[in-house]
């Protein structure tokens, strides 16, 4: 259903006004304290940009009537139209579009249309002290893994792993999308989707798996799989180390899966994390008749081997009902509840 203007005023008046900034571990960039971006209001203005893969008239016209009947506004980038092969314009003009919708005082949430590719070209070239001055909301996932975790880094800034603006929003996403960015709760506990569960009967991937139970917490840190890995070894990598580590991917084949994880193993270690999390993987599966380990054969060789809780199914990741994970948020996941708990506001 659409969200109606009373009751996203609810939402956001739920809040208070506490300072943007909050007391945090040290981070791997030059900032020592966590900073939250102010919550979402009604009316508010958005900025709709593509940092990474091209967009057509199609997807930014969904869009903005996704944020309209959100009772939002929605602002353009002045190169979102623009391609360069796959990508949504030249490394200069995405950077354009995003360091401009930083600086604009009226915009208080970037959006980006998709993920697609490209994004990790931006992270050597962002402004991050401009953007620490301008803190505002980032959602996004996919690609847009690069980003959150550069922004984590190296400004300290809590960016949100959820639905893209043209992302079909179920009252599922809707509701925990909407309840961390307007609603700056002290504690706030996402269920599992049962549109998922549903799903489960005919898709196993849908299904929640615990693989060692217990409770962790940490901080949320994490997103799409293969950006994960591929950033290993920057000063952008995910330090994951007491951390509630969260992954996902899609349309990857089991051996892909496996190279990234071993990756992540070796470079930071999954046993140096609090917990492990993993989204639902769509279209990861091996294709018939193919010599393969099956998907969750490829997560156990690496999970199962751990003393530290870890799950797949959650849901995470290229599907419509996912919910919305604030990086460097404390966070406490709950495997037999099968729950994940905000242990502190995501937004100021």
């Amino acid at each position: 259903m659409t969200l109606s203007r009373r009751r996203f005023g609810a939402l956001a008046a739920a809040g208070f006004s506490a300072s943007g900034l909050a007391a945090a571990g040290p981070l791997s960039g030059p900032s020592s304290r966590l900073l939250k971006p102010p919550r979402l209001r009604p009316g508010d203005l958005v900025g709709v940009l593509a940092p990474g893969g091209v967009v057509d008239d199609r997807l930014i016209e969904k869009s903005v009537r996704n944020i309209e009947a959100l009772g939002l506004r929605a602002r353009t980038g002045r190169y979102l139209r623009a391609s360069f092969g796959n990508y949504a314009g030249s490394v200069q003009q995405r950077l354009a579009d995003l360091h401009a919708m930083f600086l604009d005082p009226e915009v208080k949430m970037i959006w980006p249309v998709r993920g697609g590719s490209g994004c990790i070209s931006l992270l050597s070239k962002l402004d991050y002290a401009l953007i620490r001055r301008n803190p505002k909301i980032l959602l996004g996932y996919s690609d847009i893994t690069a980003l959150h975790l550069a922004i984590h880094n190296m400004a300290g800034l809590v960016t949100f792993h959820g639905p893209v603006a043209s992302s079909t929003l179920a009252d599922y996403p809707r509701e925990h999308m909407l309840a961390v960015l307007c609603d700056p709760r002290s504690t706030y506990t996402i269920p599992m989707a049962p549109e998922n569960a549903v799903k489960a009967r005919t898709m196993p991937h849908f299904g929640i798996r615990t693989v060692t139970a217990g409770v962790a917490t940490g901080r949320l840190l994490g997103g799409n799989l293969s950006i994960v890995a591929a950033l290993a070894g920057t000063p952008y990598a995910a330090d994951f180390r007491d951390s509630l580590l969260f992954l996902e991917e899609v349309d990857e084949a089991p051996y892909r899966l496996d190279r990234w994880m071993t990756q992540l193993d070796l470079s930071t270690g999954f046993a140096n994390a609090a917990g492990v999390i993993v989204g639902v993987c769509e279209d990861c599966a091996p294709e018939d008749g193919q010599r393969s380990l099956s998907l969750d054969q490829t997560f156990d060789q690496h999970l199962r081997p751990l003393t530290i809780p870890a799950v797949t199914g959650y849901p995470i990741g290229h599907i419509r009902h996912q919910f919305t994970a604030p990086l460097g948020v404390r966070a406490r996941l709950d495997t037999a509840a099968q729950t994940v708990t905000l242990l502190e506001p995501a937004v100021s």
